[in-house]
């Protein structure tokens, strides 16, 4: 019998142990390596979209509105801040066909020169880009002729996309402020 009550105590330490082991919760990590069968391989390619952007400050239906002005600054813009939704156009018209919209918004960033800082999602609606968006941040001097901004990522067809946008002012008047900037936009998916 001396014999039986020295098994129970190792019986029970590998009972307790066993049930310990199935019973541990498992818990997600952080991050972790994905499989090159999970990657989606995409060749590599560049697209070029050609647009045009229309902000207009202006009239009933104004596509940009300011939501902020720093008071210390009255008089070159230095702070102001910009909400837009402005259509985008297959051509310099504004009655041209509709290709999209630039929503987010840009502020006057410099405290001497017209430049914006830009924070905008480009949202197509036309042909086989119909739901798919790119993301452009950055900066734009506006008084420069041609203005280099990059793109930062997109959704849709342009899923993680990077790339660089050039923008050119077709149209600016200076009593209301309404502009129409020449897009030339290069996307390249990887």
């Amino acid at each position: 019998m001396a014999n039986s009550s020295l098994n129970f105590p190792i019986f029970t330490f590998f009972l307790v142990t066993l049930l310990a082991t199935t019973i541990t919760t498992t818990y997600g990590t952080f991050s972790d390596e994905v499989s090159e069968t999970i990657i989606l391989k995409r060749q590599e390619e560049t697209t070029h979209l050609h647009f045009y952007f229309h902000d207009i400050v202006s009239g009933k239906n104004p596509t940009a509105v300011k939501i902020a002005e720093a008071q210390s600054f009255p008089g070159i813009g230095f702070g102001s801040t910009f909400i837009i939704d402005d259509p985008l156009t297959e051509g310099p018209e504004l009655t041209s066909k509709l290709v999209g919209r630039a929503q987010g918004m840009y502020a006057l960033a410099s405290q001497n020169n017209p430049e914006l800082l830009m924070v905008i999602n480009y949202e197509f609606v036309e042909g086989k880009y119909n739901g798919s968006s790119i993301s452009v941040l950055g900066r734009n001097p506006v008084m420069h002729d041609v203005r280099e901004l990059p793109v930062v990522g997109g959704s849709g067809l342009f899923r993680l996309a990077r790339g660089y946008a050039l923008a050119h002012t077709v149209m600016f008047d200076i009593a209301t402020g309404d502009a129409t900037v020449e897009y030339d936009v290069y996307v390249t998916l990887s």
